[in-house]
């Protein structure tokens, strides 16, 4: 499932978004990225107050095989990450989360990474997308929307468990 090149793409708001897979234990990408997240953002994507990543929760997050697929993206106007879509494969689902830095936000970033990831799930024939998400995370809920016309989610305490069919 692991593409080698670049994806240009355009937001509503990002002149060039570039989405390129992340490579195998690069970690300093993802450390990157999560120290421009404020605290409601890493709360919201971790579930709980996250202060700093672990060394083995870093490594697990840079994982890239047969079955954990890491798409990072750029914008034009930012040498740093500006986000982070994962997706963990299990047979013919997938669980799927998002990042994107805080200071990238609202400018479409979140919606090209979510794109991309459904486009390369779909040629793995990936037929669900499955993600466990605050209850108060609409952005999360709405890039989920975006890629499948069915989006059933379950409550489960303050969370909601969310499974998007790809078409």
């Amino acid at each position: 499932m692991r593409r080698t090149h670049a994806r240009a793409m355009h937001s509503r708001y990002v002149e060039g978004v570039v989405i390129r897979p992340l490579r195998d234990g690069d970690t300093h990408t993802v450390l990157a990225l999560f120290q421009r997240l404020g605290p409601e953002s890493r709360r919201r994507r971790f579930g709980g107050a996250k202060t700093h990543l672990s060394r083995v929760e870093l490594e697990l997050l840079a994982r890239v095989d047969a079955q954990h697929h890491v798409l990072v993206a750029y914008a034009d106007d930012d040498p740093q990450p500006a986000g982070l879509a994962r997706l963990v494969r299990d047979g013919s689902t997938a669980e799927v989360a998002f990042e994107v830095a805080d200071l990238q936000q609202g400018r479409g970033i979140g919606t090209a990474l979510a794109e991309a990831l459904a486009a390369d799930a779909r040629a793995a024939g990936i037929g669900e997308l499955h993600a466990t998400l605050a209850g108060d995370n609409a952005c999360a809920m709405s890039l989920l929307a975006r890629v499948s016309r069915r989006l059933r989610a379950t409550w489960l305490g303050a969370e909601r468990r969310v499974v998007a069919a790809l078409e």
